[in-house]
């Protein structure tokens, strides 16, 4: 599992919880994948939108986070 951010190629430790309100149900997150280095940024992105939910480490992911 890699990095979502634009050109990272490093290996993801975190996986971060998200849904847009307008157009998901509030049970539903996507996942975005991050490494150490880009973990701040990615979950500041998405907490500025108001999509960020939590951060968990990519080996506590569920089968339903897809």
């Amino acid at each position: 599992m890699r990095c979502s951010a634009r050109g990272c190629r490093s290996g993801a430790s975190w996986g971060l919880r998200w849904n847009n309100p307008r157009l998901h149900t509030d049970d539903r997150r996507k996942v975005w994948l991050a490494c150490d280095h880009h973990r701040s940024h990615l979950e500041q992105f998405l907490s500025a939108r108001g999509f960020h939910r939590d951060t968990v480490r990519v080996e506590d992911l569920a089968p339903s986070d897809g």
